[in-house]
């Protein structure tokens, strides 16, 4: 129940000091990508819930339908910034400040036995797995099969990483997570 008080009140807060941010990085990633400036996808939350959660949009779409991300969208992906209109995911109550990261259906689908823990819990902005795996893309990038690497490297680890938290969770560890997002980010 505190963590939610925690989430509205923040949410509630970060819409209210950011949403020019929010509306004016829209606003140059539809300028950049010449797509809405704001994008949503369909991930997996709480109880294998579908959502849609909100992200600025770092991807271009050229004629050919081949996909890159622009420079702005690299700079955004790397301090996070694309991630600002997830507050509204967290106020409406489909993610939380912190937890496991929504995944796909194609990942979240492969949770089984003791692992599904996970699904009993909001996703979170940010987490412990996501904290660890922080230059993620850049590691992905570097691998010669990155999906192969992903499922049977990256993927595991996150899965127990999130169990743990999961299994030991406090609210002084959420505060602990978001101070240090914030601090690495």
């Amino acid at each position: 129940m505190l963590k939610r008080v925690f989430d509205i009140c923040l949410s509630i807060l970060g819409l209210i000091v950011l949403w020019w941010l929010i509306v004016l990085l829209a606003f140059i990633a539809f300028l950049d990508t010449r797509q809405k400036g704001i994008f949503n996808q369909i991930r997996v939350g709480k109880e294998g819930r579908l959502f849609n959660i909100y992200k600025i949009r770092t991807i271009k779409t050229n004629s050919k339908n081949s996909e890159r991300i622009s420079s702005l969208g690299k700079f955004l992906r790397k301090s996070k910034l694309d991630e600002l209109p997830q507050l509204i995911n967290v106020l409406i109550g489909d993610m939380s400040f912190v937890g496991p990261r929504p995944d796909l259906k194609g990942f979240a689908n492969n949770l089984s036995g003791e692992d599904r823990i996970i699904l009993t819990v909001r996703p979170g902005i940010t987490g412990i797995a996501s904290l660890y795996f922080r230059d993620e893309e850049a590691t992905l990038n570097q691998k010669r099969n990155p999906e192969k690497y992903n499922r049977t490297v990256i993927w595991p680890k996150k899965v127990e990483l999130n169990k743990a938290y999961i299994e030991n969770y406090s609210f002084i560890n959420d505060l602990r997570i978001i101070l240090r997002t914030i601090l690495e980010v």
